[in-house]
């Protein structure tokens, strides 16, 4: 057996307390009344609906709209997105369900806004969206000016198509770019347009209600109604583009098919009753597992700490390569499970541990067979765990969303029921199982077998053996 060296321990003990720390308390510098969040703490949770209390709403097509289309669709989310950013409601989830044409919307308030009035703001996401083109942009604005001020050219009856893609710069480089399909209606209107523009300088800008969306130069003359809006465009930002243009000359108008509306208070006190529930739980565990297995407790509660730690970081974005969650009720009940989980496989490794060393088992020996022989247990428990956790985000999570691709094969057969609440229970379960490989079995064993090399703690009493009576020192088999 590879023997873990004594420094080990202090490595392992300060890395996770450091990374507990700002996993917890975040780091944040201040200039003046300006604040920089570098990273982010628990305060810093995007608690979800269930909890702040907000608006859960379906839109559909109106019954008279037919063949409605998956860019359709697409198209009319930018438009409600755009209206979301444009109340300050940054905090939303938008999800299409292509199959049933539904769009599903989740969004919550402020716990401090006491005027929200949800019929109104999904009345207002829900009409038909005012796509206009006009001479001049909002730079020409003088104050006190809007952007009904500005000359109108076309509004969004008068696009037929726009399209993300790309074309090759002189240069060999590739470009992205939006391109415009214009009806009939709009051809002269656009070429008369684009003329008085080119011979200005002027920009013929795009609006979404009262909303600049994009403001071009125009560098010819647009006569066959075939135009191409380029810039500084990434593909997902021209996608974005074509989608919020498609959208608002959107022949169809959106219908409320589902509504209903959750209280803060509720979900606020649910959230502070569930997090004192767990802060007193994992003291109580941590007090038992100390007593029962002593040594290897202790372990097992700083590793418990990390696995907690390494959850929050998963929700708030802590890691780069990771976006920032919106937590739920439910999520913090897969927390709770996941930190039973934890304990469960500490407690099978100790116990073996006692049991290899009543079989008479040196120390070095009971601690290497110890978390050889509980491996299994504990792999075959929370692989078990981990495939209901993807199959709860597959099926109730965003149709786009990675779990979803892979079981799209089933799901088909009983269509998307898309939940943030439950996906949120299956992101932390999932999370707290990766987490136990890594905390619950990794780290705990280096820990301990580090420590074991000290000669203070060769007793095997302090592993829940037998006391020591007699002097030497155990050797590894």
């Amino acid at each position: 057996m590879k023997q873990v060296k004594k420094p080990v321990f202090f490595i392992v003990f300060i890395l996770i307390a450091v990374f507990t720390y700002f996993a917890i308390m975040g780091f944040s510098t201040y200039y003046g009344d300006i604040q920089t969040v570098h990273i982010r703490g628990v305060k810093d949770i995007r608690w979800g609906i269930d909890i702040r209390g907000g608006v859960d709403v379906t839109f559909t097509p109106s019954e008279d709209a037919v063949d409605v289309t998956n860019d359709d669709l697409d198209g009319a989310r930018s438009i409600i997105e755009t209206r979301m950013v444009e109340k300050n409601i940054t905090d939303y989830e938008i999800y299409v369900d292509q199959n049933s044409k539904r769009i599903i919307c989740r969004f919550p308030w402020q716990s401090d806004d006491d005027s929200f009035d949800p019929e109104q703001a999904v009345k207002e996401l829900g009409e038909t969206a005012m796509l206009s083109f006009r001479m001049g942009y909002s730079g020409d604005l003088a104050s006190g000016q809007t952007y009904e001020d500005l000359e109108l050219v076309l509004t969004g009856a008068d696009v037929a198509r726009a399209q993300a893609g790309y074309q090759r710069e002189q240069g060999g480089d590739l470009e992205y770019i939006v391109s415009l399909t214009l009806h009939d209606s709009g051809k002269e209107a656009f070429k008369d347009a684009t003329t008085r523009a080119k011979d200005s300088g002027e920009r013929i800008s795009i609006w979404m209600d009262d909303l600049e969306i994009s403001a071009p130069t125009v560098s010819a003359v647009i006569a066959d109604g075939q135009a191409t809006i380029s810039g500084n465009f990434d593909a997902e930002s021209a996608k974005a583009l074509a989608d919020k243009i498609n959208g608002g000359s959107l022949p169809f108008k959106l219908v409320t098919d589902s509504f209903s509306t959750i209280s803060p208070t509720l979900g606020t006190g649910a959230r502070d009753a569930m997090a004192l529930a767990g802060i007193i739980a994992f003291c109580l565990i941590s007090v038992l597992m100390i007593a029962m297995y002593r040594l290897p407790g202790v372990m097992a509660v700083i590793s418990l700490a990390g696995q907690v730690a390494g959850t929050f970081a998963a929700i708030t974005g802590f890691f780069a390569f990771n976006d920032s969650f919106t937590m739920t009720i439910p999520g913090i009940a897969g927390i709770i499970l996941a930190v039973g989980m934890g304990v469960d496989a500490n407690v099978i490794t100790n116990e073996r541990i006692k049991e290899e060393l009543r079989a008479g088992k040196t120390i070095d020996g009971a601690l290497y067979i110890g978390f050889k022989r509980a491996f299994s247990a504990i792999f075959d428990g929370n692989i078990t765990m981990l495939i209901i956790a993807v199959i709860l985000m597959g099926a109730f999570g965003t149709p786009d969303s990675w779990c979803a691709i892979i079981l799209t094969p089933i799901f088909t057969w009983f269509g998307v029921s898309t939940a943030g609440s439950i996906y949120a229970f299956g992101y932390t379960l999932a999370v707290g199982v990766v987490l136990n490989f890594l905390f619950g079995i990794l780290t705990t064993r280096l820990m301990t077998m580090s420590l074991s090399r000290f000669r203070i703690f060769r007793n095997p009493a302090l592993y829940g053996g037998k006391k020591k009576t007699a002097g030497g020192v155990g050797n590894a088999e």
